[in-house]
């Protein structure tokens, strides 16, 4: 159980498709119930079971222009036809509350947010509790495989997805922590204990 006097930690998490991201951030979001997870805005049409609100804010490409001309987006992207974005005021809401914050978007959107934060004083809270985690597959070959036995995507979107996940793993050395999903436990101790300890460098930093 967190102490609910520590402020709360942004935390951004990337993966290629595959590499076990969602799978990870339920369990931590599950152990621990201050964090919100910012839930993007896109252009693209609900797929099956999806909510809007919950698993995404399904917009109109005027709607969409309309909150990235006002600068209401802390990042997006246009990714195969259709843009997506993360509402700026969700997650200023949630870190002023004292709620921890969870990102899910890809290696651009996080550079994005990256250098916008970097450009912030040490004291926004944006700034000061700002990490990021990258996790990666054991192989390229294991995501391949993957993929493939998750039996969700045909083959030409299969190929299309390991472009893009070669071209996400290139930038893997952008992030704070790298963890390698090789055994899920593993791997969970390890997003565990970089939140955790993100939470006390935040801390520190508070303290002076």
């Amino acid at each position: 159980m967190m102490n609910s006097s520590w402020p709360p930690v942004l935390m951004i998490v990337s993966a290629p498709s595959g590499a076990g991201k969602t799978t990870l951030c339920d369990r931590l979001g599950a152990e621990f119930p201050s964090i919100a997870y910012s839930v993007s805005c896109t252009t693209r049409p609900p797929r099956e079971g999806e909510v809007d609100g919950r698993s995404y804010h399904f917009l109109t490409e005027e709607a969409f222009a309309e909150r990235r001309e006002a600068g209401d987006l802390l990042e997006y992207a246009n990714v195969h036809g259709h843009w997506y974005g993360t509402p700026r005021d969700a997650v200023m809401q949630a870190l002023e509350s004292g709620r921890d914050v969870v990102m899910d978007i890809d290696v651009q959107g996080a550079a994005d947010v990256r250098a916008s934060v970097q450009n912030l004083p040490d004291n926004h809270p944006l700034a000061r509790a700002y990490a990021d985690v990258f996790i990666a597959p054991p192989s390229i070959q294991d995501l391949q495989l993957r993929l493939f036995h998750r039996g969700k995507d045909d083959p030409d979107v299969i190929a299309r997805r390991m472009q893009e996940a070669e071209a996400q793993l290139a930038r893997a050395h952008e992030y704070d922590y790298v963890i390698v999903n090789d055994k899920l436990d593993e791997s969970y101790d390890a997003l565990r204990a970089v939140f955790l300890a993100e939470h006390h460098r935040v801390l520190r930093r508070e303290l002076g």
